[in-house]
């Protein structure tokens, strides 16, 4: 039996000149679609949670995490497209992922309730449950951020 190759091979490149610009194309439109989800329900409803002397989901994740982690966010993509009757909730409402607290990963849910002010939808539900089997099958406690 032959042993397998520890080698990492490098990313596979455009054959072309046309491939290449069509990929950056599609990275641009990706990297610009997840800026404007991380904005979860946009400026306006972002500066009524800091007029309320509230801080959004994500300002609140990054000041829970350990200031030399990083957010490992999933399921930003979440509800893309869906609900186009309620103004297709980014992210589903709720910011899921694991982070570092006094070193240690957990996971995080966090409730953003700068889109539709914090409203469940069905995938809603269904990314915490992917959240809370994610912390089950990885041995990771869950924090909660409720607003």
């Amino acid at each position: 039996m032959s042993a397998i190759g520890t080698a990492v091979e490098k990313w596979p490149q455009p054959r072309t000149e046309k491939q290449r610009q069509r990929m950056v194309v599609l990275m641009t439109e990706f990297e610009a679609q997840r800026k404007e989800l991380r904005k979860g329900g946009g400026e306006k409803a972002i500066n009524r949670q800091h007029q309320k002397e509230r801080l959004t989901a994500r300002e609140r994740i990054d000041k829970l995490i350990d200031r030399d982690s990083e957010f490992l966010e999933f399921g930003i993509y979440a509800a893309w497209e869906m609900y186009q009757e309620y103004g297709t909730p980014p992210s589903a409402g709720v910011i899921i992922g694991v982070g570092k607290i006094q070193q240690r990963d957990v996971v995080i849910v966090a409730n953003d309730a700068t889109v539709k002010a914090g409203a469940y939808f069905e995938v809603t539900l269904k990314k915490t449950l992917r959240a809370q089997q994610i912390a089950l099958e990885n041995h990771l406690p869950v924090v909660y951020l409720v607003d």
